[in-house]
Formats: structure tokens, sequence, C-alpha cells
């Protein structure tokens, strides 16, 4: 229990961290006003390695991995970011400004590039008896909460669904995952059946469900 109430702790300071900037501008653009001449490489380097990673592996956890992420699902959250139609905190600070200067064309070529990376093997967890609960939850969700299972969409081994654009979660940041449910549960980001999710759930299953998921 004291290891959880740690936990978090660490996920609501981070939380908390992330509100301060929900009301600011946009992000000033990383790449130029007419980012046409920079190629898939160069926009990688230039703005996207800086929070993910060059190969899709992130430089903390409250940034998401790319690497091996649905193509399909990176494509269209560029595209939301780009248009603004994605407002939480995190969108609003680091990637409304980035992506407003993409063509589709770089947007694509990103989204391949992306998904083309060996995908982040997830460590052992320290907390085996919190990421049990958590698989129980993933394949099985809360009858008890209506809560649906979250394989039905993000496949049998969180490997996301491409035709759906679905993300991928296995490999994920437990933290960045955390972070994602509590906007959902507060409505800082838009999604009608994740907001439905999210609402049900406690923070004890939200924190299981983070550190199984991370684990694989």
């Amino acid at each position: 229990m004291k290891k959880l109430a740690v936990y978090s702790l660490f996920v609501a300071a981070l939380a908390l961290a992330a509100t301060i900037v929900r009301d600011a501008p946009a992000a000033d653009l990383v790449v130029p006003h007419d980012p046409s001449a920079l190629d898939t490489p160069m926009l990688v380097s230039n703005a996207c390695s800086k929070c993910h990673g060059a190969t899709g592996l992130s430089v903390s956890p409250i940034f998401p991995n790319l690497a091996g992420q649905q193509a399909s699902y990176i494509d269209g959250a560029l595209k939301l970011f780009r248009q603004r139609g994605r407002g939480d905190p995190h969108a609003r600070a680091f990637m409304w400004g980035i992506a407003r200067g993409l063509s589709d064309d770089q947007i694509a070529a990103l989204a391949q590039y992306f998904a083309s990376q060996t995908p982040m093997r997830g460590a052992a967890s320290g907390n085996p008896g919190l990421a049990e609960k958590g698989k129980s939850i993933y394949e099985n969700g809360v009858p008890d909460h209506g809560v649906i299972a979250c394989m039905v969409c993000h496949g049998p081994n969180a490997e996301g669904q491409a035709d759906n654009a679905f993300p991928r979660l296995a490999g994920q940041h437990r933290d960045y995952l955390a972070l994602q449910l509590h906007y959902f549960h507060d409505l800082l980001r838009e999604n009608e059946v994740m907001q439905g999710v999210a609402a049900s759930v406690t923070d004890d299953e939200v924190a299981a469900v983070a550190e199984y998921l991370s684990s694989k």
C-alpha cells in the first residue's frame, strides 16, 4: 500500500505539472512554416527526438514511446494536433506548435518511420501482484463498474489495431499511461469511449493497468 501511495502521489504531481500549462498558448514552431525542405530524418532529429528519442524510445516517462506504434494511430494523432483537435495539457504545450507546420505527406512519413522501429520491451514488474491485477482488468474489464476489457480495442497483446487506429499500449511508460487515464477521467483529453471508461475506474485500477502494460 505504501508503494502504491507513493506512486499515486508521483502521478498526481505529474498531472499537476502538466495542468499548469493547460491554458498556455500553443508552443512555438519547432519546424519552419514551410517545412517541405525537411525530409523525415531531419524532422525526427530537429523536432521529434527531443522528447521521443531518435528511434521512438522516449527520453522521459511523461512522453510516450513511439517505436512500433500503429502508423494509423500516429497519423491520426498528428493531424489532431495540427488542427488543435486534441486539447490535453501536453498536446497544447508540446504538440500543437510542432504539428501545425507539417504536411499530410510528412505526417504519413513520420508515422511509417516510427511504426517501423523496434518497440520497447517491457521490464519485469517490481510489483507482480499489482501487474497481475492489471492483467485481469485488461483482459476482463471491471464488470462491477461497467468497464469493458481493454483488449477489446487494444488487442490481446496490447499491440493495438491498425484498421481502427487503436494505439499500441504494450511496453509504454507506466507513468505516461496513468497520466493519460487521469486526463480522460478529468475530461482534459477528448475521446468519448476512453472518457467513459476512465470515469468508472479507481486510482488503484489505473495503477494496476499501467503496471501491467508497462511490463509487456
